[in-house]
């Protein structure tokens, strides 16, 4: 649970970064992976986690702008990138402007429970964690080359002229 605003905004920076790097990695032919397999296909997983920023966090009471278009997914990995960017960008200013760090102990409701804004801060960054290891299984499965998240990928190590790991 985040205990003030500064500390959200340090780690949302980093993992809205690495989530964004992810989302431009994407391409159109890319979106329906996974379709075929009866999962959730990659750019509906990149959608959900675009809208879940605004879904999530305006139970809280904040006031910022949501993602337009509904819930099935853009047919353009660019416009989803942008939408990402676009709301991640408006919560944090939300965040910044309209709350102090004692809003964090406050509690809103959530999904039939009640939270602490701090948790539903972190709740946010472990929902995009999650979804994010999802999608580099799909990205690979598409041929797109997936990003470095937490540490170099197979394709870094290569580059850099060492044997990656089995």
């Amino acid at each position: 649970m985040f205990t003030t605003i500064q500390a959200f905004a340090d780690e949302w920076s980093s993992m809205s970064s690495t989530t964004q790097h992810v989302l431009d990695t994407l391409t159109d032919d890319s979106l329906d992976q996974g379709r075929e397999s009866n999962v959730r296909p990659l750019g509906q997983i990149a959608w959900h986690i675009t809208t879940t920023i605004h879904e999530m966090v305006s139970r809280t009471g904040l006031q910022f702008a949501a993602p337009e278009g509904g819930e099935k997914a853009p047919s353009s990995a660019a416009q989803i990138a942008d939408a990402y960017r676009s709301v991640s960008h408006a919560m944090l200013e939300a965040i910044q402007h309209q709350w102090t760090d004692a809003n964090l102990t406050q509690m809103s409701h959530m999904y039939g429970e009640q939270w602490a804004n701090g948790l539903t801060l972190r709740a946010v960054i472990v929902h995009e964690i999650h979804h994010r290891g999802q999608m580099s299984i799909l990205m690979r499965q598409a041929g797109l080359r997936v990003p470095s998240i937490y540490g170099p990928t197979r394709e870094d190590w290569m580059e850099q002229g060492l044997q990656p790991a089995l």
